[in-house]
């Protein structure tokens, strides 16, 4: 089975070996390069990475020798078990890496990004995977990076607003902003941190003209910017000839019932009490 064929492999289909054959490909430089990058996509793979793809991982973010691309998705890839272990803990939860793993990605991806010979697009991608299980560090990081005035850093900067507390004038400030890509950065992270105040940015791209992209950050975002008011503005929505968003649509009315519930029984327990 080819990397390409892997990736798009559901994971219950996949071959026990496939974390051995991802590793394989990751260990060898002379491999063809765009194979290393399909193996570096696999191995961030919750059914895939374990201590050990985690090391290699690491190794190709360290490597000067090896290309920017490598290296920036390398430490792309060790995003989500940085979240997903961030948010679980080590007590009870059954985790692909152990949390000495977790301590030295956390540290090693700090040290890359404090080395300023490293290359933005690096540094850049490990301030983004990093992010992931917050830090104190990560506050000054991603202000001086907004603050930068180089436009790639200020579209990490609002990207790592999603997960870093604190920006919320930053985040309104670049749902304004020319760029459509930090526009859309700027959706996403006033729906993280659940910016009430951005509702007037957000309300108008709930329209079918909206490009698709942002119009599925919009409908994502809405849930928690502005909870009881977007419903009305959702619903319309209902009638788009995509199926993705119409999906969206279905998901977000969904969950804005269920948090609606969840808050009246908060409620009536509290009174009962």
């Amino acid at each position: 089975m080819d990397l390409k064929t892997l990736r798009d492999t559901p994971p219950w289909d996949r071959p026990k070996n496939t974390g051995a054959m991802v590793l394989e490909v990751l260990r060898n430089p002379q491999a063809d390069a765009a194979d290393r990058i399909l193996a570096v996509e696999v191995a961030g793979d919750f059914t895939v990475i374990d201590d050990e793809l985690a090391a290699q991982l690491l190794l190709l973010v360290r490597n000067p020798a090896e290309s920017e691309e490598l290296r920036g998705d390398a430490a792309i890839a060790l995003g989500p078990v940085l979240e997903y272990s961030d948010e679980e803990g080590f007590e009870d939860a059954d985790l692909p890496i152990t949390e000495r793993t977790f301590q030295t990605i956390r540290e090693s991806l700090h040290a890359v990004f404090l080395d300023t010979a490293v290359p933005k697009e690096v540094r850049r991608r490990v301030l983004e995977a990093s992010v992931r299980a917050p830090q104190a560090w990560h506050a000054e990081a991603v202000s001086d990076a907004y603050a930068s005035g180089d436009g790639d850093w200020r579209l990490t900067a609002v990207f790592c607003m999603q997960y870093v507390r604190g920006f919320d004038a930053q985040i309104l400030e670049a749902l304004k902003n020319e760029s459509a890509e930090i526009r859309q950065e700027a959706v996403c992270a006033a729906g993280a941190q659940a910016v009430e105040a951005a509702w007037p940015s957000v309300a108008p791209l709930l329209a079918l003209k909206t490009p698709k992209p942002l119009l599925l950050a919009a409908i994502e975002a809405s849930i928690f910017v502005a909870p009881e008011d977007a419903p009305g503005r959702l619903r319309p929505l209902l009638r788009s000839s995509d199926e993705d968003v119409v999906e969206a649509v279905h998901e977000a009315l969904s969950m804005i019932e269920g948090l609606a519930e969840d808050g009246d029984e908060e409620e009536h327990e509290g009174t009962w009490h």
